[in-house]
């Protein structure tokens, strides 16, 4: 069967870089000012002893070298998916051919764990073709294995050697990015040369900073969710007689709910940083929605559109102290045998007087998942809750309870999976094509412990700055599973800044206005201005 004329039509869609690395033979990087970790840095410094306080990089034109050894470099995705993966890998290709053609390019297969075990690929040019400007991270796979025990750091080492790397690129979020700071810091102690770089990936646009102005996949997830719920805007006009509650990734940040918002202007968005501001409860949050659900029915609007960011519950003070208790009480041995009703009744008879109320005000369906759906280590799946049922079944009882005479028609939706690994948007994919250039800059000038960095991202892409970030520089020690773990530090949204201020200046009039905005599908093709425009909250924040 024959593939689809976009796909055809996208694998030839041209790409531009910045004009520095119109030579890449002649880039090299300058020093700035020295850096230090976000917090924590005396501990940090005793466990990256050799990369702590590198200095920050900018690419800059150097004197032309004519001849270039030929690299030999490893590349691995690590993580979910993020639209432009590929064109990461394809860039990074791209690079090193341009600096010397024997070069090799080497992927590891399924993840960190491809590294541990030795699992290759060698990347050629008929291997690599067919998936420029594709989404996806299918040309050499994904995993979410850490390397952080002796045993993995000792296996990678010796896959290092054996492949006799000198460069590995680890392409991934904030947890695959301080694996690479691991990772280069014990190649290092034990006097291996290979260097280690990272790009940064994550759709939900928090692994960010002064610097790394946008990690991508995000532009292209937000799109892809934009559409959708533009399309649901259309018919909850049209149809006139339902509530659509939009669940969107994002766990730890609410970044994809803003850019979602400030895209097609929903009646309703939740950001999860200002619930936890302003230590708003369940109740509290109920009553708001109800008390919209009735303003819209007294003006004869028994519909409207309400995003949830994935990890609102989690950022709901209550909640979080709830979800404490019980992974304390489900962590002992006499919830092990119980079933769902009989975990209800013992947890019940345990919970102290406000935990308790919190616990009995949620629908049974939710208080079962608390209690039942676990991960490995017996902590409650925060991630599997259907926050938007809940707040349906909230809303729907609070309405009742008020004797409400409208329409109240709820409809849950999830938008996750289907951003993460579509057609990259022409920013993602150019975005992309650049990172994997800079990678390869760093590699070449024997630079390690380093986050490939592009910026000014508002502007031509001829006109992008090229930086290396010390990826320590974004560390700071959290507590994961009892310890206190190096790790990058999330970035949040920022309450003060220009994405949000302009959504809190506009919403009130988006609960009862019907000012929906219809984004459509993603646009490859025509005026760079619509199809090569950068995130809404990236304009916002730079302009």
């Amino acid at each position: 069967m024959s593939e689809s004329p976009l796909l055809s039509a996208r694998r030839k869609y041209q790409l531009h870089l910045p004009e520095i690395f119109e030579n890449l033979a002649s880039v090299c990087f300058e020093k700035n000012k020295e850096t230090t970790s976000v917090s924590d840095a005396v501990e940090i410094k005793s466990l990256f002893p050799h990369l702590f306080g590198l200095s920050l990089l900018s690419a800059k034109t150097c004197k032309d070298k004519k001849d270039f050894p030929s690299f030999r470099v490893g590349v691995v995705l690590s993580g979910g998916q993020a639209a432009g993966g590929h064109n990461v890998i394809i860039g990074l290709f791209d690079a090193l051919k341009t600096l010397n053609p024997d070069s090799c390019l080497i992927g590891f297969l399924n993840g960190p764990s491809g590294i541990i075990d030795g699992n290759v690929h060698e990347l050629d040019e008929e291997f690599v073709s067919p998936y420029r400007n594709t989404g996806g991270f299918d040309l050499i796979g994904s995993g979410r294995t850490k390397i952080e025990t002796e045993e993995q750091l000792k296996s990678s080492l010796e896959t290092i050697q054996k492949f006799k790397l000198d460069g590995l690129v680890v392409i991934g979020g904030d947890d695959s990015n301080t694996n690479a700071v691991v990772l280069a810091e014990y190649l290092i102690k034990n006097g291996c040369t290979t260097k280690v770089v990272g790009v940064p990936k994550t759709i939900d646009g928090d692994l960010r900073n002064e610097y790394v102005e946008m990690s991508f996949g995000f532009d292209t997830a937000c799109k892809t969710y934009s559409e959708m719920i533009g399309n649901l805007e259309r018919d909850a006009i049209s149809a006139k007689k339902y509530t659509h509650f939009v669940k969107l990734m994002g766990r730890s940040a609410s970044h994809i709910a803003l850019e979602c918002a400030l895209q097609t202007h929903p009646n309703y968005t939740f950001i999860s940083e200002e619930v936890l501001e302003k230590k708003l409860t369940i109740k509290c949050i109920t009553k708001e929605l109800a008390d919209l659900v009735e303003a819209r029915s007294e003006k004869k609007k028994n519909y409207g559109v309400i995003l949830i960011p994935e990890g609102l519950i989690e950022f709901i003070p209550e909640m979080k102290s709830l979800i404490e208790k019980l992974n304390d009480l489900l962590a002992g041995s006499e919830f092990a045998s119980l079933d769902a009703s009989a975990s209800i009744d013992k947890v019940k008879k345990t919970l102290k007087e406000e935990l308790l109320k919190t616990f009995e005000f949620l629908p049974e369906g939710i208080q079962k998942q608390l209690l039942l759906d676990r991960d490995p280590h017996g902590n409650v799946q925060v991630s599997h809750i259907n926050t938007e049922k809940l707040f349906m079944e909230t809303v729907a009882k609070e309405l009742k309870q008020r004797d409400f005479k409208g329409s109240f028609s709820p409809v849950a939706h999830f938008f996750g999976y289907e951003g993460r690994a579509g057609f990259p948007s022409n920013f993602d994919a150019t975005y992309c094509y650049a990172l994997g250039y800079t990678a390869a800059a760093l590699i070449k000038e024997g630079l390690s412990g380093y986050m490939a960095c592009v910026n000014n991202l508002l502007a031509d892409a001829k006109d992008w700055r090229v930086m290396g970030v010390p990826i320590i520089s974004l560390m700071n020690l959290e507590m994961r599973k009892g310890k206190k773990k190096p790790v990058i530090q999330k970035a949040l949204v920022d309450l003060d800044k220009g994405p949000f201020e302009t959504f809190q200046k506009y919403r009130e009039s988006w609960m009862l206005d019907d000012d929906y905005q219809f984004p459509g599908p993603i646009q490859f093709f025509g005026d760079p201005q619509i199809t090569d425009r950068p995130p809404e909250i990236l304009k916002l924040e730079r302009s």
